[in-house]
């Protein structure tokens, strides 16, 4: 346990703050989520999302990225290992002022440290794969990299059940796979493509297509195929927002509404990724809003 008091208010605070300030900011510092938890959610999302930033870092070089990732790492496993008498051992604190509040949390609510270190080797994934062959290898980087989130707010909230925390995994990967298919115009310039060649190869889809920005209607296949495996995901994990109660039901309902209405304009664009960015404006908010009130189990 962090003993001194200062320090651990200190770290929640910057965590807080981070949470409430970065671009990439929800559903972290929504309202919906239980106000107990809310710090505890910050200090998660301050670990994964510093460790983030690393890996998508530009102007680092690979090894650099990677040696400061293997230093989150080491911290992780530091801190997170008892020692008698003397609580937790932080690893320099100063240099990651998130940590004492992520030791914090994770002892409060005997978190599975597993969860934390599958964040950091999709991070470290991130920086040394830029394409993927298979759909199965993109799902195993989704199960890293976006299902640990899912099941630390499940378990923060209280719930242990194993039924919700896959159906939580269907989700968070439905919602990083359709962040995918909206980013692909960002991703590909960058040099990344997530959508498995195995997926794109047979609609006669091609590289040089994507590198000229034209969208042809092999991408606009290899798209729509992924779009439906991603609806699918939706649709089985919906019963994660039935089986919790209170301000987190609403919480997860619109999320998984703000999710498949990102799905409904990329269909409704064809998926062509050149042409415009879909985002939610205040129409798609105030219906999701509804929606979340009036959901139907």
């Amino acid at each position: 346990m962090v003993t001194d008091s200062g320090a651990l208010a200190a770290s929640y605070a910057a965590c807080e703050h981070l949470a409430r300030t970065h671009y990439e900011n929800f559903p972290v510092a929504s309202r919906l989520l239980p106000k107990a938890i809310r710090p505890h959610v910050a200090a998660v999302y301050a670990f994964a999302r510093s460790a983030d930033d690393v890996a998508d870092e530009p102007g680092r070089e690979t090894a650099e990225r990677l040696g400061i990732l293997t230093a989150y790492r080491q911290k992780l496993m530091q801190g997170t290992r008892r020692v008698p008498g003397s609580g937790y051992r932080l690893p320099d604190p100063t240099r990651a002022e998130f940590f004492p509040a992520l030791f914090d949390t994770i002892e409060r609510f005997d978190l599975p440290v597993p969860l934390f270190t599958d964040l950091l080797s999709a991070f470290e994934q991130d920086v040394t794969t830029s394409r993927y062959e298979t759909w199965s290898e993109l799902l195993d980087y989704c199960r890293r990299s976006a299902n640990p989130i899912g099941r630390i707010v499940l378990r923060l909230s209280g719930y242990r059940d194993e039924a919700l925390h896959r159906a939580s995994d269907d989700v968070c990967t439905a919602l990083q796979l359709t962040n995918f298919w909206q980013d692909l115009a960002v991703d590909w310039p960058r040099g990344r493509l997530y959508v498995p060649e195995e997926v794109w190869l047979p609609h006669g889809a091609t590289i040089a297509d994507l590198t000229g920005g034209t969208w042809t209607p092999g991408w606009q296949a290899a798209l729509v195929e992924c779009g439906q495996r991603t609806r699918a995901l939706f649709e089985r994990g919906r019963q994660v927002c039935d089986g919790v109660s209170g301000r987190l039901r609403y919480e997860l309902r619109a999320t998984w509404l703000g999710g498949t209405r990102i799905l409904d304009r990329l269909e409704t664009g064809r998926f062509n990724a050149f042409a415009a960015r879909p985002s939610l404006g205040p129409a798609d908010w105030a219906m999701i809003a509804l929606r979340t009130v009036t959901w139907k189990t």
